[in-house]
Order: structure tokens, then sequence, then C-alpha cells
């Protein structure tokens, strides 16, 4: 078969190269198999990638058994859940970029025929998508798996909790010594974080994309399974570059239907709007942020995961799986067909589906958890170019109050550690959007608080920045134009009345914000040298995926 690999191993010309790849263990024989990245974004800094190095070696096992030639590449990974509430987490959104061009600039840099990437933490994982989207060669991603639940007190948990304690243990609502259990006991080994936060979305989005094999990305991180599924992954992609069943193929407008419909299904974190968009520009498929809403609207929630219910990725492992939410959704007549890399439709992937007698994590849609899916698509004077709420955890659909408003997510957290944020306060935190920030930054640090203070269902929050899948409550964000482009956001001023209206999907607010614009000028840049400042002043609108990569930059 010819091979894109052929344009640096075949021909005299190419000796050099030979030369070169034999230092690195190749023979004569091997210089006919197809050559496979096998990307990594391993990191022992924090539980979410580091057991990634280990997952490789059954991953690259599969490829030499299927008859190809594993090369192995890294990339960075930034760890959400240790930045989170710090300078540093600007640097989270910013690497999905990063990462993405890495893995484009040394698959095509080498002319490689396939790649599978290895990935764990959020970011990671939609910019293997952007990337095999934008390259369009075969490719799998394996996610490394869901961290195991900690337990305190017979309680499980996961980081979601250590948040929610720092807000109670500075109300004096607990004690030093449990502050200190539930920090130790919270995170038990190798994983990302435990609930339908963005990494556990994320991946499953990926399976119903059908860029992952159904079912392998839902083994956690420490099962022993999870080296079964690596090798099985490795096998998948030399089947799917013998077959060059190409990512193209499978994002399409059914398949990102489909992943939007499971997020909404299961109440997933708003951070798959953002990725699934920037997927979609990266594949050439026109996709609205608009579906997000058209979908959530018709689809009843029916996982019962956490941040809003109660259990986590892994007891969803335990009672079936994506392949289970999926058969609820083709039962329902709720799932579209669309290809998936392994060769199969979706369809058929999730009639495979097993589920565990007597399991409660996911429900069927004649008694769902919520009759409205998680997501709200709004647009108002406070947000003309949109921006998303997230109804997990709480069934409310209207909030009107003042505004308290604040520069940057420091200044109110401050604020609310201080316990000086009142029933009734809308929140807004501005100058944290994909430009202004830079790098839309998560807000876990501020509702993880007001959770711990048992304010959450009793204030709203709206951000030009984002929020951490582990968020809930009346929770808004991606709001665009954001504060550092001119949004009306920048021109709020403490005590304006607020009002949202998620039926009717309006954002509006009581003042005449086209006034106090004039004469505005855009601020000075926060950085001006480096990374930071690059992203800055390339990065597009949160409603078109906050994407860095021409020609979607501008919009």
């Amino acid at each position: 078969m010819s091979k894109n690999s052929d344009a640096i191993l075949k021909g005299s010309a190419r000796a050099p190269a030979r030369a070169m790849m034999r230092a690195a263990g190749m023979t004569s024989e091997d210089f006919d198999k197809p050559v496979i990245a096998v990307f990594n974004t391993w990191t022992n800094m924090g539980p979410c990638n580091m057991n990634l190095d280990k997952l490789a070696v059954p991953v690259r096992a599969g490829i030499r058994a299927a008859g190809g030639w594993p090369v192995d590449f890294n990339a960075i990974a930034i760890s959400d859940g240790i930045t989170m509430g710090s300078e540093g987490m600007r640097a989270s959104l910013m690497s999905r970029e990063v990462i993405a061009d890495s893995i484009e600039l040394a698959v095509k840099g080498h002319s490689l025929d396939g790649v599978i990437v290895l990935v764990g933490c959020d970011k990671t994982i939609p910019a293997a998508a952007m990337a095999l989207a934008r390259m369009n060669i075969p490719g799998v991603i394996l996610y490394g798996g869901s961290i195991k639940p900690g337990n305190h007190e017979g309680k499980d948990l996961s980081v979601q909790d250590v948040f929610e304690a720092v807000g109670a243990h500075a109300s004096n609502l607990m004690s030093d010594a449990e502050f200190e259990a539930i920090e130790k006991a919270a995170c038990p080994g190798a994983g990302a974080c435990g609930g339908q936060f963005t990494a556990n979305s994320m991946a499953m989005a990926m399976t119903f994309l059908g860029l992952s094999p159904m079912g392998l990305n839902d083994i956690p991180a420490t099962d022993t399974a999870k080296n079964d599924a690596a090798f099985k992954a490795g096998e998948t992609l030399m089947d799917a570059v013998r077959e060059n069943r190409l990512p193209r193929n499978m994002i399409t407008d059914n398949a990102l239907r489909n992943a939007v419909t499971a997020m909404t299904t299961t109440a997933a974190s708003t951070n798959a709007i953002l990725h699934l968009l920037a997927i979609a520009r990266e594949a050439g498929v026109e996709f609205d942020i608009d579906v997000f809403d058209e979908i959530s609207r018709t689809t009843p929630v029916i996982g019962d995961l956490k941040p809003g219910g109660h259990y986590m990725a892994f007891d969803l492992y335990e009672a079936g799986g994506s392949a289970l939410v999926g058969k609820r959704l083709l039962d329902n007549g709720r799932l579209l067909n669309a290809t998936t890399v392994t060769g199969r439709s979706i369809f058929d992937e999730v009639d495979d589906a097993i589920e565990a007698k007597g399991q409660k994590v996911v429900r069927h849609f004649d008694a769902p958890v919520k009759s409205r899916g998680g997501y709200g698509i709004l647009y108002g004077d406070l947000a003309p170019d949109g921006c998303v709420v997230k109804l997990a955890g709480h069934g409310a659909l209207q909030f009107s109050g003042p505004a308290r408003v604040f520069e940057s997510e420091e200044d109110c957290f401050a604020v609310v550690e201080q316990g000086d944020i009142n029933k009734g306060d809308v929140i807004i935190i501005r100058n944290e959007g994909p430009a202004g920030g830079p790098g839309m930054r998560e807000m876990l640090a501020v509702t993880a608080a007001l959770v711990g203070q048992n304010l959450i269902d009793h204030v709203a929050l709206i951000t030009d920045g984002r929020f951490s899948g582990a968020s809930y409550g009346f929770v808004i964000g991606h709001v665009a134009p954001e504060a550092a482009h001119g949004g009306p956001i920048a021109f709020v001023e403490d005590g304006d009345m607020i009002s949202i209206d998620v039926e009717a999907r309006t954002i509006n607010v009581a003042a005449d914000l086209k006034t106090r614009a004039k004469g505005w000028a855009s601020p000075e840049p926060a950085y001006k040298s480096g990374a930071y400042a690059k992203y800055a002043a390339l990065v597009g609108s949160a409603s078109y995926g906050a994407l860095t990569s021409f020609p979607f930059s501008r919009k």
C-alpha cells in the first residue's frame, strides 16, 4: 500500500533518513510498515496524566502486533485542578492550541501514516480531536481514564469536594481537622477528576464523535482492563490505517449532534460547548452554538452524575458506561447514525451495551433526573453574540438581581471568602475572556466557595470567562463579545439590575450601556510578549470555539 511515510523512507534519496531510523531501531523489513505516532500527554504533575507513560506500552504492542511501527512524541499538559484559581490557569485553554499544533507539526512534519493520542486532563482531549480534524489522517484518541473515588467517613469524594470544603472552612462551617481529612482523602491515585467534569465529559464526547472506540475511555485509570483497552486501541488504529478511515468522515453534523445530546443528557461540562465548536470548525463542519440550546430544550437529563447529581465516572463505568447512555438515546429515537473509527456504526456500537443489574446511574427517559437538558444559550444586551448558562444541579430558569461587579476572579474570590456576597446578587466577573484574561480561566474556586457557604442556589454568576465541569449553580459563562473587546459586560456597574430568562433565551441589564461605552478604548494587554501575548492577539470569540487557527480565529 502507498503510505505517507514513503515520502521520508522510500527511494535511494531517502537513504540518510533510513540511516537515522536504523539508529532508532528500524530494520530493512520495517520500512514497509506504516509508521504510527504514539502521541503522549504524560506528566506526573498531578494524577490526571501520570499513568499515560505506562499506558503507551500496550498501545505500542498493539500497533506492532497489527503490523505497524510506533514512534513516540510528547506534548505539554496543564492540570486544571492544580492551576485553578491561580495565574497559571490562564495557560489551560492556551495549551489546547499548543497541543493541537504540536500533534499536527510532529505528524505532518514526519509524514506519518496514523496517530494515536493518549490524553488525560481536560484540554488534551479536544486538542487531540482538533489535530485529527486538521490533518485528516487515520487516528484514535485514548483517554487514560477517570480517577477512582476517594472516601472519607463512608462518603465518596472527588476534588470537587475539596474546592467546596474551601468555602465551608472559610465560613467556619468546617473544622480544621475535617478540612485536612477531606484534602488527604479526595484523590487516591492516577486518573482524571472523577465526576462528569470536563475530562470525563470530553472523553465521552470523543466516543460519540466516533474518534474513540466504544467503551475504552470509560475504563478507570487504575483498572487492570485498561492495558487490554490500550492494546486494542493500537490494533484499531492499524485497522483504520489499512481501511483509510479518516476523522472527517466521522466528525459530521450527525456525530456532533450525537456528542451534544450525550453531553446534554448527562449534564456535562459547559466546556464541551467551547470544544465541540472548535472541533467542528477544524473539521470544516458548519455547526452553530444554538444547536446546544435546541438539543437541551428537548433532551431530559438521565445521567445522575456529579457535579449536580450523585454518582461519578467510576459508577457510570460499572453501570454500563457510554454504551448504556447511547443505548438509552437510541431506544428513545435520540441518536443519529454515524460512522466510527472501528468501522462499525454508532448504532451497532451502542447496541452491544450491557446494563448492570439494579444500577441507578443512568435512568430511563420516562423517569429522568431533570426534564430539561443542562445547557442554555442566551442573547441580549449583555451578550449580543451569546453566552452559555449551565443548568446542572438546579431547576431555576429565571433570575434577577443587582450586579456585583468584579474586574478579575481574584477580586471576586476575596470578597466571597470574606462572606460579603448576599443572596439575590448577580455576580459579574469580567476581563477573564479568551483575549482579555487572557486564557478564559475557569471559576471553580469561586463557585465551589459559594457552594461551601450555601449560597450557590441564591446567586447568579456571569463571566466572560468559563466554568469548570465541577461548577454548578446558576452560572453563565462565555459572554461574548468579551470585556476586552468592548463587549457590553465591560460597562455594567454595581447595582445595575440584571434579568435572566432561560426559557426566553435572554440576558439583559437595565442600564444605558451604549452611553457608557462612548469613548471606550481597548485596554493595554496584560502580557506584551511570549505565548500569552501571542494567544491574546490571535484568539477568536468563545461563541466560535475560541480558536487561534486560521481562518476561524477572527470570527
